[in-house]
């Protein structure tokens, strides 16, 4: 007698895009063995790897179900995010309607151009259930056939049409919601690194360069294969643009990123020097890529099956985000991709983030992972002076780290092995790690005793010193005042003799109504002794009609610090007036260069 199969338990989906200019995605849910008396359903309220409460289910409507029979059964609304159905051991098909208007790398979008969604904004959760294979149908409307309309995702396919559309299926439910889909008239690479199968689609109004770019992602996947010395966790990859005027963002999967970014970051044709833009979109690519490894195998043990309906709190995002920020641009550097100095000009701005933060010293990196949920994924104008980053310090760290091992073990051993340990040890074995543990791990694989390190650059709130961990590996670290409004630090062809532009101690924009926007008042500095505040627009400074930021730094480089400005803002509407003395612009800019003559090892791939 042949063996019975799970089926008569799967769990059934279907997905049609059912109207784009009211953006609404209809689904239905069959449940061919509900539980007795009540099912419960749910949805989640956040998507893993991105650590906010986004009440996904507040885009839900129409919510209905019956039985196998054809009757309607109540629907009991338990919370925001919660169901009850009372059953009688029938069948039951349960429908509704998503709204997808959030043109992101984290929910679902849907007009006339392309239709993408996550799976934690569509797939309601049959609880009790969660084990069961669950079978997906995205079905082909009218409108998706006159569009020539495609199908993208990592969800492993079962019957499907030459276009995508068709039956797919995924083991269970914590893999249902971790294959987001694309449809559209997508643009496609495809390519292979290290024997896997790649593609990039890529979606939206845009001019590329597709060899460039398919050159440099393969370089850029075989050396982070090449990196953990394994076969990759997956037996394919799928990278997902979404292409705008502006943004920027990406979330890892299981065997696939979603990413956004600007049309300016795409390469061009005659492009000759990669662009600041098309780098960032690469930076993107391999930190994405990178979590493949570091975030959805090696994990923290709070993430495994984690609740999603609440927060789920760990220290160790320094260690998934701030090491995965960290490699990102080396990856960059070691495939060839970059060469050192561009190398050290990328790592010197992303240093010069932290140097810039006053929050630095006001939270420490472990807090940033722990209150990432309301401090740094909701963030205001005060940040700057509240909070640090652990994407950003915690890259520094990994910095730290990887100097310190080199240093200790004359270079036979690196911030690599710790990977490699937790990649055997952990992430292959599906083992997840305790708070504190891989901090255990980095002394082990290092050896050497790095608590006092940890306690001061991870739960204290203490400058890494780089000019020492820098010298042994014969780079110079400076850090000096800016030089523009616009300077990110990097290089010191960027100052100016007169380092006045940033002494105003405010991040200022453009408002668009002939006057000068201030986003982010630094405390102690200028702007804030004057009283000024987020959210205030100078409209004359001196006498002067002050309209934009280049009127602006033209005036603070034309004077001195100590120098007394007249100051008129509006405050809401209310006209306002103050007196605005310059202060001597902050040494907060990292520059990076390398020193032939002081090499005692070698850190940069030569």
């Amino acid at each position: 007698m042949p063996k019975r199969t799970r089926l008569v338990n799967m769990i059934s989906y279907s997905i049609t895009p059912l109207d784009p200019k009211a953006h609404l995605f209809a689904v239905s849910l069959n449940i061919q063995s509900p539980q007795q008396p009540f099912q419960y359903l749910r949805l989640p309220n956040w998507i893993p790897g991105s650590y906010l409460i986004r009440d996904f289910a507040k885009h839900l409507s129409k919510l209905e179900a019956q039985d196998s029979q054809g009757n309607r059964l109540e629907v009991e609304v338990l919370d925001k995010s919660n169901w009850r159905i009372a059953n009688h051991g029938k069948a039951l098909q349960i429908s509704y309607q998503v709204y997808a208007w959030d043109l992101s790398v984290r929910g679902a979008h849907f007009d006339e151009s392309h239709g993408f969604f996550n799976g934690t904004s569509m797939f309601i959760e049959v609880v009790g259930q969660q084990d069961q294979v669950c079978r997906v149908e995205i079905a082909q409307t009218e409108f998706c056939r006159q569009q020539r309309w495609k199908v993208a995702t990592g969800m492993p396919a079962q019957k499907t049409d030459k276009n995508g559309f068709g039956l797919y299926q995924a083991e269970n439910y914590a893999a249902l919601i971790d294959y987001p889909v694309e449809m559209g008239t997508f643009k496609e690479i495809s390519f292979e690194a290290c024997g896997i199968p790649h593609r990039m689609v890529i979606t939206g109004v845009f001019d590329c360069d597709y060899e460039r770019l398919t050159a440099d992602l393969i370089k850029i996947c075989e050396t982070e294969i090449k990196l953990f010395k394994d076969p990759p966790p997956m037996q394919d990859y799928l990278f997902q643009v979404m292409v705008t005027g502006s943004d920027y963002g990406g979330l890892e999967h299981r065997n696939s990123t979603a990413l956004i970014c600007s049309r300016n970051d795409l390469p061009y044709h005659g492009m000759e020097k990669a662009t600041d833009g098309y780098l960032q979109f690469l930076e993107l690519c391999s930190h994405e890529y990178f979590h493949s490894w570091n975030v959805k195998r090696i994990q923290p043990k709070a993430y495994q099956l984690a609740d999603l309906q609440t927060p789920v709190y760990t220290t160790q995002l320094w260690w998934f985000e701030g090491v995965t920020s960290y490699y990102d641009s080396l990856i960059l550097l070691r495939a060839g991709v970059i060469d050192q100095p561009t190398y050290l000009s990328i790592l010197a701005k992303q240093m010069t983030r932290v140097y810039r933060m006053p929050g630095r010293f006001k939270q420490s990196v472990a807090d940033s992972s722990w209150l990432t949920w309301t401090k740094f994924y909701q963030q205001d104008e005060n940040a700057p002076n509240a909070i640090i980053s652990y994407y950003t310090k915690g890259s520094l760290i990994a910095l730290a780290l990887d100097l310190m091992i080199r240093e200790q073990n004359n270079n036979q051993k690196s911030l690599d092995d710790v990977l490699l340990f937790l990649w055997h040890n952990f992430g292959k074995k599906q083992i997840g790690l305790e708070d504190g543990q891989i901090e255990e791990i980095c002394s082990e694989v290092a050896g050497m005793d790095l608590s006092e390190f940890f306690a001061s650059s991870l739960f204290a709130t203490d400058d890494i010193d780089f000019a020492n961990l820098f010298a042994k590996f014969g780079i110079d670290f400076k850090l000096r005042p800016a030089g523009s409004l616009a300077d990110q630090g990097g290089s010191d062809s960027d100052a100016k003799d007169n380092y006045l532009a940033n002494a105003l101690g405010a991040n200022v924009v453009d408002s668009g109504n002939n006057s000068i926007k201030l986003t982010h008042v630094w405390h102690n500095q200028a702007a804030y002794h004057a009283g000024l505040s987020a959210a205030d627009e100078i409209i004359a400074i001196n006498g002067l009609r002050m309209q934009n930021k280049a009127q602006l730094e033209q005036l603070m480089t034309r004077n001195k610090p100590g120098a007394n400005l007249s100051c008129h803002y509006f405050r809401r509407d209310e006209l306002r007036a103050t007196e605005l003395s310059l202060t001597e612009a902050p040494a907060d800019r990292v520059v990076l260069s390398i020193n032939e003559t002081k090499t005692e090892l070698n850190w940069l791939p030569v």
